[in-house]
């Protein structure tokens, strides 16, 4: 077997539209394409054995063990080394559930498309599946362990810590979509100018100067102080030489900690001697230059969270223990402690690994005990002197039992720092009385608290503690988004979007759009290129500016990543032709039907699937969607929209000369199309077919009809507005007309307003591109026959794999089976090309120039006008350069 290709996609995509994260693996099988599971001795025996687990795959059989009687009664490779990457996810604790295998088209070649919950976990799970599917094949030993070791360790340095995941998930469920913006916790919540930021538990709206009064323990004190809320006597030194001084105000036991530490480190607690005293200080100077003594307060150790100014969980903060049985060492003790899975390193399990540090050493030593004694049986022996989590400590839910004063107590506190997110540490003798009569001491604000003690307390109820910053980032129905439009299809996709774009643009609203030229904020261009995947979509939905987003989606970007967003208000589809095909298995029109329909199928449910009725593919992709329809159609009389109009169904058509709107009874007339400068006067009729799609679009995003007029009015095509899509340039005695169209359904599109063209002389200036079928570009030269006097045959830079000189041939066979003495010239670069066509102009002529550069033959054709209109046509332009 050979891997031949791993991509991942992140959003819904031709495989799913449910399960967005994919990884997709072209497998050849190479010679076990003859060899079903069946046909391999041994083989069920020997996965039985190594992943005898495999059992609670159901498989198509629909029940417990039903993979396993498909391997024994014979299938295919690929479908098992799906069902074995799956499990070694969930073995390792990252539960998947959906896989595919499907043929590509190419015998023995399969595309593997599985789940994952972390992208690299995904990938090396389907490495490792081949791997093992290989050793059982051969009857060799393998070492699962090792993968599934490997696979954990992925999941915890690559997942979210319990804090992040508490409030991304809260977020969730009330439908806010999330991006990840680093491999850490900083977290994008919402899309858009609607988007609010995390970092772990802080947020946009956290107060930097907040912040920092939490990070300085002395001046926190001193503010608390100040607001009558009870805090513990002390002092911050520097030196050795303060220790004396303190020692003269304060009487042990006593508490030391660095003034800017967290988590605990270099704290030590309930101290209760000189020696003591000088040893917690060079400890805690190790993480700090100014040190804090204070009075030890007695009591129990709680956590209160605070989350927008209200009080919402507590925690009681046990420091790490152990439990004596007689005759285990502490050591053995820890070593036993530690193989609780829920232990690990650092804060993304939900318990961190007791460590005998240097710490729980001298507080051993302080009780008389040494990492080899042996506690008598049910004997509690605590390891540190503090209770954080982050030190093995564990925690106990006491949120219902907090008396009311307390709770009451912590929320001013957080008022006094200005914290919207924070954790109160407090000591109480007993936190159900009274604030006085608990003897309840505020001992430390934090900034940035974790939560993972109140989502997952070791004893006790779990908190949601999530849902409440959730609810405070986005208050009641808030859900972080903005209007999406998505557009896709074969051809007039970019107009669309543009179109789209404008008519939004007239409401005030500030509008991020991408295309095939670059991505667009407001007024500006912030990137130039072909920018119709989804890193740039991705960009226009991080911008906190963006109140809008139009995004152009491509086939490309849908097989390779899948969308960037998981749902969209409207999802257009302009229409779908034979062009791409042959990539990435895609290799027929209703392929390529299936991965454009990713796009309506994303819509949500109260949402618009804006289809071209008069595409067939379109059409049928109706039955598919789970959102509201919307059809156009360039014919008023149409079966189809008379029907689902007739059923109070929205539509737009072309009727009368009219862009006109059917909403179920009601019809609106937008405007003629006389007075719409995108359509030529009405001759461009593919272009009347993709107003027809941005009117629908815009008026399904609730824009009156007024505005959406308006929009259609104040369009004009042009190079700035439109790049590449019928931009005409009138010269003295001839014309240009540039146009992107570079498939057979586009150039047959752009022939109806070329055949209405009154010419002396009708010049195309084209290529076949080398990524399609021999059939498409033999296709766009019969057309071309039909539509022009003389053909220039040029190249484009990248052949895509192709021979040039085939290129031309099929072209030049295409053309002279409708016109064999048709003239054909052949100038291989594009832009001498265009020159050439430009300098032998002949009066009256039109010059059709199809490109995909067209910014350098839009400066081409606008030098050459330049000489015109300086000079008119009383020379050849030649001559006169």
């Amino acid at each position: 077997m050979k891997i031949l290709e791993i991509r991942t996609l992140r959003g819904p995509n031709y495989w799913s539209i449910r399960y967005p994260n994919l990884v997709v693996m072209k497998l050849d099988l190479e010679q076990l394409e003859d060899y079903p599971t069946n046909r391999i001795t041994g083989f069920y025996e020997r996965l039985q054995q190594l992943i005898p687990s495999l059992y609670s795959h159901q498989c198509s059989e629909g029940r417990p063990g039903g993979f396993f009687f498909r391997v024994k009664s014979g299938t295919w490779m690929g479908h098992v080394i799906e069902h074995i990457a799956l499990e070694l996810q969930s073995l390792a604790g990252m539960e998947c559930g959906f896989g595919r295998t499907r043929g590509t088209g190419d015998p023995g070649v399969y595309n593997v498309v599985i789940a994952y919950q972390q992208e690299r976990a995904g990938i090396y799970a389907a490495q490792c599946a081949v791997a093992i599917a290989e050793a059982l094949i051969e009857g060799e030993s393998y070492d699962l362990q090792h993968d599934l070791e490997e696979l954990r360790r992925i999941n915890e340095t690559d997942r979210l810590g319990p804090s992040t995941s508490a409030i991304v998930e809260a977020c969730l469920r009330k439908g806010i979509p999330y991006v990840r913006l680093d491999n850490d916790s900083y977290v994008q919540l919402g899309y858009g100018a609607q988007q609010k930021r995390i970092n772990t538990t802080a947020t946009w709206q956290t107060s930097m100067i907040a912040a920092d009064l939490a990070g300085d323990k002395n001046e926190t004190k001193r503010i608390l102080e100040d607001a009558s809320i009870p805090v513990p006597f002390g002092d911050v030194i520097e030196s050795e030489r303060d220790l004396e001084a303190v020692l003269r105000r304060i009487d042990f036991p006593v508490v030391v900690k660095p003034l800017d530490g967290n988590h605990g480190r270099g704290v030590t607690t309930n101290i209760q001697s000189a020696q003591e005293l000088f040893t917690a200080f060079v400890r805690a100077k190790r993480h700090s230059s100014k040190v804090i003594v204070e009075q030890f307060a007695k009591g129990k150790d709680y956590r209160l969270l605070i989350i927008d100014y209200k009080f919402v969980a507590a925690a009681e903060r046990v420091p790490a223990q152990v439990i004596g049985d007689g005759k285990s060492t502490i050591t053995e003790l820890v070593e036993l402690a530690n193989k609780d899975p829920r232990r690990g390193d650092g804060h993304l399990n939900l318990l961190t690994k007791i460590r005998l540090d240097e710490c729980s050493l001298d507080y051993l030593t302080a009780r008389g005990l040494t990492p080899e004694s042996i506690l008598p049986e049910g004997e509690e022996c605590s390891l540190k002197r503090t209770a954080n989590l982050s030190t093995g400590g564990t925690s106990v839910d006491v949120t219902d039992i907090v008396h009311p004063e307390i709770a009451f107590m912590a929320e001013r506190a957080a008022r006094a720092i200005g914290l919207d997110i924070c954790g109160i540490d407090l000591i109480a003798e007993d936190i159900t009385r009274p604030l006085k009569a608990s003897g309840a001491t505020v001992i430390e604000v934090n900034a940035c608290p974790g939560f993972r003690m109140h989502t997952h307390p070791s004893e006790g109820k779990p908190r949601d503690v999530g849902n409440s910053v959730a609810e405070m980032l986005f208050p009641n129905d808030a859900n972080g988004r903005i209007p999406i439009i998505a557009v896709t299809g074969t051809n007039g996709k970019t107009t669309t979007t543009r179109l789209s774009a404008h008519i939004v643009r007239q409401t005030g609203t500030r509008v991020g759009y991408t295309t095939t030229d670059g991505i667009y904020i407001g007024d500006y261009m912030i990137e130039q290129g072909d920018t119709t995947g989804p890193i740039s979509a991705c960009k226009v939905l991080k911008d906190a500016s963006v109140e809008f987003a139009v995004l152009e989606c491509a086939r490309g970007g849908m097989l390779r990543s899948g969308l960037a967003f998981d749902q969209c208000d409207v999802g257009v589809v302009t229409n779908v032709a034979a062009d791409h095909l042959g990539l990435h298995g895609i290799r027929t029109v209703e392929d390529m039907a299936k991965v454009k329909a990713v796009i309506p199928e994303a819509v949500k449910k109260d949402g618009y699937a804006v289809l071209n009725a008069d595409n067939e593919y379109t059409y049928q992709m109706r039955e598919r969607i789970s959102s509201k329809l919307a059809l156009f159609s360039m014919d008023p009389n149409s079966d189809r929209i008379l029907r689902h109009v007739r059923e109070g169904g929205l539509a737009a058509v072309y009727d009368e000369g009219y862009i006109t709107i059917l909403d179920g009874p009601e019809r609106m007339r937008v405007e003629h199309v006389n007075d719409i400068p995108l359509t030529f006067g009405g001759t461009a009729t593919f272009m009347i077919e993709n107003i027809l799609a941005a009117t629908l679009a815009t008026y399904a995003s609730q824009i009156s009809v007024s505005r959406i007029a308006q929009g259609l009015r104040t369009f004009i095509p042009s190079f700035e507005n439109t790049p590449g899509r019928m931009n005409l340039f009138q010269f003295n005695e001839f014309s240009v007309l540039v146009d992107y169209a570079h498939n057979p359904h586009g150039l047959s599109a752009l022939g109806a307003y070329i055949n209405q063209v009154d010419a002396s002389c009708k010049i195309g200036v084209l290529t076949g591109v080398g990524d399609r079928r021999d059939e498409d570009i033999f296709e766009l030269g019969r057309i071309a026959a039909g539509l022009f006097d003389r053909v220039i045959i040029r190249l484009d830079e990248d052949y895509r794999g192709r021979n040039p000189e085939e290129i031309v041939t099929l072209v030049s066979r295409g053309i002279q089976a409708i016109e064999p003495d048709k003239a054909i010239e052949f100038i291989p670069e594009e832009l001498k090309a265009l020159d050439y066509a430009i300098r032998h102009a002949e009066s009256g002529c039109l010059i059709v120039h199809l490109t995909e550069k067209v910014s350098k033959s839009v400066e081409i054709i606008q030098a050459f006008k330049e000489l015109d209109e300086k000079y008119g046509r009383t020379m050849p332009i030649e001559a006169k350069a």
